[in-house]
């Protein structure tokens, strides 16, 4: 299965990093050159400024169309892949994993992540390999560190891109709610900044590039935030509602085993 690494060219510590915990795994992959804030040009920020539920930082827009270089990737190769975000901690079942969804049919997406928050998930998972289940995947908000894409679901979020324009990257995600998404559990991957929830040694330093983006503060732009946000809410609380009705989910924490992830 390709294998795509977000990396900015710039961040050289984090290239070295995946280097080395993939080149361990036995994993192969290629560096996806992530857009960085200067590839943002004003027209481009303006153009999707009122596309989300609150104005989008610069950094936020780069980070959205680097994910969206690696769909399209997806589409053109016409293969799933695994997207890694190069601050991404990999359990040592990622290889095995990875062989087992090879020729799975009927997905999209499948996360291999966990961030702290609940999702909703299937009551009943399919077992797989390395001691893992597989969960139906109804709900996340949880980052987009690590997951598998199929170029089914790739086309998805470039449709729900042309209906709803662009968002965070994971938001984007998930609230495309045509995608059939699936959850590992024990999670698979973690990102580093969440390994001290995890009591996981944090083992790069944190570097996150730094937004150049001041806001108005225009009642009439707040106003409209507050709209598109209310209708957000309104979409995900039916979302919700129809699987709480239909008793098909349950909001819960995801499992992880700290004793599988890789120690430099």
């Amino acid at each position: 299965m390709n294998i795509f690494v977000i990396n900015l060219s710039g961040d050289v510590e984090r290239r070295q990093f995946q280097k080395q915990q993939l080149s361990e795994l036995g994993l192969d992959y290629k560096i996806l050159n992530a857009i960085s804030i200067d590839d943002i040009n004003k027209e481009t920020y303006k153009k999707h400024y009122f596309d989300w539920q609150r104005p989008l930082r610069n950094t936020e827009v780069a980070c959205y169309f680097s994910h969206r270089s690696a769909w399209q990737k997806i589409i053109n190769k016409n293969m799933p892949a695994l997207i890694l975000e190069d601050d991404a901690l990999l359990s040592k079942c990622v290889p095995e994993l990875l062989k087992s969804f090879t020729n799975k049919k009927n997905v999209d997406f499948i996360s291999l992540e966990v961030a702290g928050r609940k999702k909703f998930i299937s009551k009943i998972g399919e077992n797989i390999v390395c001691n893992s289940k597989l969960y139906r995947l109804y709900q996340d908000r949880n980052g987009a560190a690590g997951y598998v894409l199929w170029p089914s679901g790739a086309k998805k979020l470039l449709e729900h891109e042309s209906l709803n324009g662009i968002g965070l990257a994971d938001s984007h995600i998930a609230s495309c709610y045509s995608i059939k998404s699936y959850q590992v559990e024990p999670a698979a991957i973690l990102q580093l900044c969440q390994c001290n929830n995890y009591d996981i040694p944090n083992i790069l330093s944190n570097t996150i590039q730094a937004s150049t983006v001041s806001h108005p503060n225009n009642p009439k732009v707040h106003l409209i935030f507050w709209i598109k946000r209310i209708i957000a809410q309104i979409k995900l609380a039916i979302h919700i509602g129809i699987l709480l009705f239909f008793r098909k989910a349950k909001r819960r924490h995801i499992k992880l085993n700290k004793e599988s992830f890789y120690k430099k």
